[in-house]
């Protein structure tokens, strides 16, 4: 292993960067170039075929088989043209990755004669092996069968020769098994909920969509120093390594110039994200060393999500390219900021307006102010589900540390929207106001400035906070599928602006106007809310403290983070629009939960390994040697110097010998846990018993190893050192 380390190290130093270009200049010139988007479906599609499809992406349309088949056509066409050699129907299963089935475009014709050849049903409707895949229990692992489902409004694309075509994934019977299928339902509800609001505003506003724009943290890694760490290629994470002696404390990498091998890996990942229509617009280094960060321009959400787990997969693809390895783990090392996934999220209605934004008149900034307090009523209500949507192994160790927000849900908004909010809510109570005083109050209140963008600082410690037309979700980690999020946030505001609607008409119906009505609602809403908005510092004792006086939870356990999508709140959330069915929904969080204990299992079962086959016969190497050293010396010298000359490696020998007689104490306890948790049947409380028991080894026997590296020999350490591992140039 040490022979290994230096090989590595010695193959790290002499990589030459691979330049990449572009094939223009311009990046309008091949923007989705391998993206069957709608300029293409015009030249390869008949108008009738267009016309149908437009009318699925605008607004839900079925397509017939007649259709289908000419959709195929075109599509296969244009692949075929494009140099794609098979097709695949490509998926997001519950696995926290993607998935695809490939299969040429080979058949055969009446006369057996080779052809190729695509049709409307294969398009449609492909049937996968769902057989080991989680289910969560809503299929048994016996019964195979599965159906992936052509999603028309995300654009097929072609990916390493293959024409992928986006789809949901179903079993059997209809329940969904995939990312895909409930964030369709919730972007749905949204849209229909946000349209019937818009309409006391503007009558000509017919479709509101969601939009995101994801910020994607990432590390990147040596190739031959990552396939040197065990612990790296199989948790992606290192499960021990000494903190370097220099790592971000000087903060001089963050925005710092991007070294020359990592602009080249960046250039073509780019290069190849814009083929694929990816709109990425940022990228610079993140704050720890070798962490770097990209966002694209704000999409629709559910196109989005797509384009962010397929740029994770090409990262991961083009940086093979570079002899480096891209690591998506929210925490992987230690001492350091990890990476997270800050999902940008906003509204946008069919005439062009962002309801998050203030307008240029009274209606518009009223049409603002709804949003803007239905927004944070919904997280309000629905605070502990959005923080079980970001509960994860990986996040578990970032939230909260001082580098991304708290395991407590909160909203920040801004000096000027909380003196606004604030203004709204005074004059509440039995007292009634004069009609000029309501004038008065709607007057400054909405008088709200077109441009919030810089009217306040950022507060980077808030998990949801106001960035001047859109929130910003900061809490979903960097491995996640951002579709996961995106589904419980978007569901709580659909429910959220359908309670609205129901108060305000309630009001209309009494003979109040529809203004006052609304205005009457919006501040009332302010009031239920207001303890959930906080413009302090997240990460404070102070806060934490104050959290629970104002009824906010603080779960920090992952495992019992998951309980809150099991709740009658939750899942009458869910129901209720129609986005999971409750066996739906269970079955997702026992997949979470199964997920929670493989990763903890395979975690302490690496270290253990690591441990006792490399660590600890390492550390015995250079005992041996020590205790050699001793006895020479203790043959040269008279016994009367001895003591004095070997009292450094004598004390050496005792410390190592303490540390190794701890850590295989306590790697045994750790078999021992792990054996009892496996026995318990009950799979919430098996990844309970994992999280509370089998965890805390983890960190325990790390901190003995780290001990070690800091005594041992250097040239016969097993493992490259963080010193190493965060350098790469």
């Amino acid at each position: 292993m040490a022979i290994l380390r230096f090989r590595a190290l010695e193959e790290s130093m002499h990589r030459v960067p691979v330049k990449y270009e572009a094939p223009s200049n311009l990046i309008s010139d091949y923007f989705g170039m391998n993206v069957f988007d709608k300029k293409k479906m015009q030249k390869y599609l008949s108008a009738e075929a267009f016309e149908h499809v437009m009318e699925a992406i605008e607004k839900g349309a079925r397509i017939d088989r007649k259709i289908a088949d000419q959709v195929a056509s075109g599509m296969k066409t244009w692949a075929i043209e494009n140099g794609a050699v098979r097709y695949a129907h490509w998926f997001q299963p519950l696995t926290e990755g993607t998935a695809e089935k490939h299969d040429t475009f080979l058949s055969f014709n009446e006369q057996g004669m080779a052809i190729e050849s695509f049709s409307g049903t294969l398009l449609a409707q492909q049937e996968p092996d769902a057989s080991s895949f989680p289910s969560g229990g809503i299929r048994n692992t016996f019964e195979a069968r599965g159906y992936t489902a052509w999603d028309p409004s995300s654009p097929a694309f072609i990916f390493e020769k293959t024409l992928s075509i986006p789809t949901i994934f179903v079993s059997y019977t209809g329940e969904a098994l995939d990312n895909k299928t409930p964030l369709l339902k919730a972007l749905h509800a949204l849209d229909k909920a946000a349209v019937d609001v818009c309409q006391y505003f503007d009558k000509n506003v017919t479709k509101v969509i969601a939009t995101l724009g994801w910020e994607q943290e990432y590390f990147l890694v040596d190739e031959a120093l990552y396939n040197a760490r065990p612990d790296l290629v199989l948790t992606e994470r290192t499960l021990m390594g000494h903190a370097s002696s220099k790592d971000q404390q000087l903060e001089d990498h963050y925005f710092n110039s991007i070294p020359e091998r990592i602009d080249a890996f960046i250039t073509e990942f780019e290069i190849e994200a814009y083929k694929l229509g990816i709109p990425i617009k940022t990228r610079h280094n993140e704050v720890a060393p070798n962490q770097y960060e990209c966002a694209p321009i704000f999409e629709e959400c559910n196109l989005a999500v797509d384009h962010n787990v397929l740029l994770m997969d090409l990262m991961k693809q083009v940086a093979r390219h570079h002899n480096l390895t891209v690591l998506h783990h929210e925490k992987p090392f230690n001492y350091i900021n990890g990476s997270g996934k800050h999902c940008n999220w906003s509204m946008m209605t069919s005439t062009g307006i962002n309801l998050l934004s203030p307008g240029k008149n009274p209606k518009t900034n009223l049409q603002f102010l709804a949003f803007l307090v239905n927004t944070i009523k919904a997280v309000y209500k629905h605070a502990d589900l959005l923080r079980a949507s970001v509960a994860s192994v990986g996040n578990a160790h970032r939230l909260g540390a001082n580098e991304a927000p708290p395991a407590i849900i909160s909203v920040f908004i801004g000096a000027q929207l909380t003196k606004m909010l604030d203004e709204l809510e005074r004059k509440v109570g039995n007292k009634k106001m004069s009609p000029d005083e309501k004038i008065e109050l709607k007057l400054n209140v909405i008088k709200v400035p077109q441009i919030l963008l810089d009217n306040t600082d950022r507060n980077r410690t808030s998990p949801f906070a106001f960035t001047g037309n859109k929130f910003e979700f900061r809490a979903v980690g960097a491995s996640a599928n951002p579709a996961v999020a995106m589904i419980v946030l978007n569901s709580a505001i659909a429910e959220q602006l359908i309670e609205f609607k129901k108060e305000v008409d309630r009001l209309i119906n009494k003979g109040v106007k529809k203004d006052e009505a609304i205005f009457q609602v919006i501040r009332q809403y302010s009031i239920d809310s207001k303890p959930v908005r906080f413009e302090g510092n997240n990460y404070s004792e102070e806060w934490k403290k104050e959290a629970v006086k104002r009824g906010l939870k603080n779960e920090t356990n992952t495992v019992r983070a998951y309980d809150f999508y099991l709740t009658d709140k939750s899942k009458k959330l869910f129901t209720g629009l129609d986005v999971m069915t409750e066996r739906e929904n269970d079955a997702r969080t026992r997949v979470r939960w199964d997920t929670y204990t493989k990763k903890i299992q395979i975690e302490a079962r690496v270290l253990g390994d690591l441990v006792m086959n490399h660590i600890i016969p390492t550390a015995m190497r250079y005992q041996s040697e020590l205790i050699r050293n001793v006895q020479g010396i203790k043959e040269l010298f008279p016994e009367k110097d001895f003591s004095e000359i070997a009292v450094g490696r004598l004390d050496l020998i005792r410390n190592i010998s303490e540390h190794i007689s701890y850590i295989k104490t306590k790697v045994n306890e750790m078999i021992e846990a792990r054996k009892v948790a496996n026995k318990i049947e009950d799979e919430r409380e098996k990844a309970l018993e994992y999280a509370t028991k089998v965890f805390d080894y983890l960190e325990d026997i790390r901190y003995h190893v780290d001990k070690l590296e800091l005594i041992v020999d250097d040239e016969i350490w097993p493992l490259p050192k963080y010193r190493e591992l965060l350098f790469t140039r």
